[in-house]
Order: structure tokens, then sequence, then C-alpha cells
């Protein structure tokens, strides 16, 4: 009689990691549930064998009710884009809050997983990195339950919006940065961060109680010339971005976003986190005890992306 796959419950499912994510996760022959939008419809983005399960992000009761019958949670769920505070609060903080509550009514948790941010560990930047600072600090707190915390740093591959505008435009020749030219700075391909999170799942104990910031194996990080040097293979041409300008459309980005009512990528604090001169991870802990390691530096990610996009 075959034995029934592991379940994995994933939060953010949906979104550019998440979804990468949950392939990896089948292609494993784990069994899925995905959390989606309690009035949502089947979402089409998910591989049709992934179940989904209808929670809001907050309903503690609810969650109660489905973590038991998970062998791991990974909360992947995460808001990058807001005016203010409350804008990263809801999934950054008070769903994680929820997550913690639902594993603590059960008498066996699962283990947990929370994919935070590098930036958490530089919370007076920003709101988005304070918010994430903040759904770590209530994980410290609960030492009775199985919890571990990875720290990607800025995450590329296929569908990604983010990173893909800037990679696309060093492609084409130009390489406008924000940030000082020595600026260092970690990435990781988002199929290295879902081989990761599988890693987890074959053997969470050991990292219990454990936060782990982890790249793509490149010691020191890149600087914005290794970073040309990675993409373009040379010939390009690097410009300087002035923080001052960089202040101003951000403020104005700030307005405009009030008046029309969306959520805002560059803000006041973005700025901030684009010029912070270090962003920097160490894979040595995580790579220790799982047994993890990065196989896609930039230059490879990058062909690979470049290969599959327009």
């Amino acid at each position: 009689m075959q034995a029934t796959p592991p379940s994995v419950f994933v939060t953010g499912a949906t979104g550019f990691i998440g979804q990468r994510l949950v392939s990896a996760l089948v292609e494993q022959g784990y069994r899925v549930r995905a959390m989606v939008r309690p009035d949502a419809k089947i979402d089409t983005r998910l591989p049709p064998h992934v179940e989904q399960i209808p929670v809001d992000i907050t309903d503690v009761d609810k969650l109660a009710g489905i973590v038991p019958e998970s062998s791991a949670v990974i909360y992947c769920a995460g808001s990058v884009r807001g005016r203010s505070a409350a804008d990263f609060s809801i999934a950054n903080v008070e769903g994680v809050g929820a997550m913690l509550a639902a594993l603590g009514r059960v008498a066996e948790a699962p283990p947990m997983l929370l994919l935070s941010s590098l930036a958490a560990s530089q919370p007076g930047l920003s709101d988005y990195a304070r918010s994430k600072y903040q759904g770590e600090q209530l994980l410290l707190g609960k030492n009775s339950l199985p919890w571990t915390i990875i720290r990607p740093p800025a995450v590329y591959g296929p569908g990604d919006k983010e990173m893909l505008p800037l990679l696309k435009m060093i492609r084409r020749g130009l390489l406008a940065h924000a940030g000082p030219r020595d600026q260092r700075l970690s990435l990781l391909h988002v199929d290295d961060l879902a081989a990761a999170v599988t890693a987890w799942l074959s053997a969470p104990q050991p990292c219990y109680q454990k936060t782990f910031a982890i790249d793509d194996g490149t010691a020191g990080g890149y600087d914005w010339a290794a970073i040309g040097e990675a993409v373009k293979d040379g010939n390009f041409r690097m410009i300087k971005l002035p923080r001052a300008l960089l202040n101003i459309a951000a403020r104005s980005n700030m307005l405009v976003s009030t008046l029309l009512g969306y959520a805002p990528m560059l803000t006041p604090g973005k700025v901030r986190e684009l010029t912070h001169p270090e962003w920097l991870c160490d894979n040595s802990d995580f790579s220790a005890i799982s047994g993890w390691e990065p196989k896609l530096d930039l230059k490879t990610g990058a062909r690979q992306l470049f290969a599959t996009e327009p």
C-alpha cells in the first residue's frame, strides 16, 4: 500500500516566489495545500493537483482547523508595496501572528518556515523592513513551537516583476544604479530558494529556533560592475542615479498613490533600502545543517532567464 505523501500548507502561494515554490514541492512529491482568498475562484496560476484552501490570513479559528492536517507550514505571504506601515502589517505581521496562534492550539504543531527578507536585518530603513522584523519577532517569542526563519536577499527568476526591468535594462547595455558603485549585494535565484525550502522540509528539526540569511553562494556578494558583467558580459554603461532625484520621485509617487489609491513601490523608505551600502548573506550555517547548496549564480541565472524572457 502506497504511503500518503506529506502535506505542506503554503500561504502566499500565488505570488512570484510562492508559485515557483509550489511547483517545486509538487515535483518533489509533496501534497500541497495552498491558501487562497476567501472570495477567490479557482486560481489557474496554481498546478491542478494543488488543493486550494479559501481562508483569510488572519482567521485564527479556521487556520487552527487547517494546520493539524499539515506536515509543515510555509509562510510565504508578504506585502512589498505600501504607503504606510498599515499597508504592510496584515501580511507581514498580523498574518504571522494568526498562524502562530493557530499552531499554538495544536497539541503537536507542525514545523513552520517563515520566508522573511534580508530587509528585516535593518528595520529602521523602511516600513517594509520594520514589518518584516516585527513578523520575525513574533516567532522569537515562541520557543515552544518548531519554527525556522529564512531571510532571502533580492530574489529574481521566471515570473519576477521587480528585478526583471533592471536586468532587462542591463541586458540592453545600461546599468542605472541607486546605491554607491561599491555597494555589496547578495542575490538569489528563485529556484535555489525553492530548493532551500525543500531541503528544510527533509530535516527541519536541526533548524528549529534559528534564522538563516541565504544567497547564491557568491562570497561578498556583487558590486554593480560585477552585476553588469554577469548580465551583459561587458559593454555596458553605468549611471549613478542621484539620491536627491530618487527622493523627489519617491515623494511624488507617494502623493500620486494617495490620490489614485494604489500601493507604491518607490517610497522614501525604499530609497533608503536601495542606497544602503551592504545587503549580504552567509550560507555556511544553513548549508552545514541542511546540505543545501545553491546552483545558480547571477551569470547562470540571467542566461537561463533571458533564454525564456523576450
